[in-house]
């Protein structure tokens, strides 16, 4: 049986944590009812599209239920509250004091349902000066400091690939519902969880951040040994104009390599603070510049190193191992990621998202 079979979920939340979060619920079984406003999330209308929608929200909502509601309405009120009497989570992702003010506040649900676990995934809280301040992903990464280390060769921040902030945020509030659900088994109350993005990424800092968090100066790229200040942690242009990554920086692995490069001279800067390995980088740089990336795929085949090209997603997700290892999968003429999350005495199958208003 699903370890979440029998737990119901009232979803009303659009766009990247919350769905994330409440699809990872309903991949291990929990009935999610997506609440969404007349015109649908907006998520829906999102290229591309594949068997007749968005790959985005497909990827995001598969195996919930839709219910339309006009939540300002005494008639949308009155079924969500319907709703809301059988369920076991509420998730709500609007910009804090809105839910309040549509009559669902935690406070007034949960003095009707006290065994009800509420959950609020928000940019920057419900409390605190930037409770109210709008922001998605890249801002909160800016706010958070992260953005400051996500930048390029001369300094300036770039827009982040990931949307690190929203995804840790939903990774966040999966784990605070689920240690609830334990809590609410223990002591037959439920409780409210506060989630904000902002809180969310921070502790993702403490490898990188280390100065900052002690009271001292900000770390920068440069000298950092997990931004690029060290030789076996970077990033390395090949003859062809793509890319390849060195992804570890233990001793063996610094050996391995300029043993193969016949520079064992060099095997002691691996070791030297970031920031005074240079010349071991530029000799690495001048290296990678003299083959192609395939060229380099092959030559790294029998060594032991820490190496991997970089890959655009076309070339990820045609990797052999994602076939192996079943990642992406085709069901009713559609693709889908499938969950990290697999339990080995169950077996996982694909399921649609639904159309607007579908249960």
């Amino acid at each position: 049986m699903p370890k979440l079979a029998g737990i119901r979920v009232v979803d009303l939340t659009q766009f990247l944590p919350g769905p994330m979060m409440t699809m990872m619920l309903a991949d291990q079984g929990a009935e999610v009812i997506k609440i969404e406003p007349i015109a649908g999330d907006p998520a829906r209308t999102q290229a591309p599209f594949e068997a007749g929608q968005s790959v985005w929200f497909r990827n995001l909502n598969r195996g919930k239920q839709s219910v339309a509601l006009d939540l300002k309405s005494a008639a949308g009120k009155a079924a969500l509250w319907a709703l809301i009497a059988d369920a076991d989570i509420l998730v709500e992702g609007f910009r804090p004091g809105v839910i309040d003010r549509l009559g669902f506040g935690h406070a007034t649900v949960a003095a009707r349902h006290p065994r009800l676990i509420y959950c609020s995934i928000s940019a920057f809280g419900q409390t605190g000066a930037l409770a109210h301040h709008p922001a998605h992903d890249m801002a909160v990464q800016a706010m958070a400091g992260f953005l400051s280390v996500n930048d390029g060769a001369d300094g300036t921040p770039v827009v982040p690939g990931v949307p690190a902030a929203d995804m840790a945020a939903g990774l966040t509030a999966l784990a605070a519902v689920l240690m609830a659900l334990i809590g609410r088994a223990r002591s037959g109350r439920g409780d409210y969880v506060d989630i904000a993005m902002y809180d969310s990424m921070l502790p993702w800092s403490a490898h990188v951040a280390g100065s900052a968090i002690a009271g001292g100066p900000a770390p920068r790229s440069a000298s950092q040994r997990s931004l690029g200040g060290a030789a076996f942690y970077n990033v390395y242009r090949t003859a062809d104009g793509r890319h390849v990554v060195l992804g570890g920086r233990e001793a063996k692995f610094v050996a391995a390599l300029l043993t193969a490069l016949e520079r064992p001279d060099l095997i002691p800067l691996g070791d030297a603070p970031a920031g005074e390995q240079t010349l071991l980088i530029d000799f690495l740089r001048q290296t990678f510049g003299t083959r192609t990336r395939d060229e380099w795929v092959a030559w790294f085949a029998d060594k032991d190193v820490a190496f991997a090209p970089v890959l655009d997603f076309r070339e990820a997700l045609d990797q052999p191992v994602v076939a192996e290892r079943g990642l992406l999968v085709e069901h009713d003429g559609a693709h889908q990621i499938a969950p990290a999350i697999r339990f080995t005495s169950e077996r996982w199958s694909p399921r649609d998202a639904p159309d607007l208003g579908e249960r």
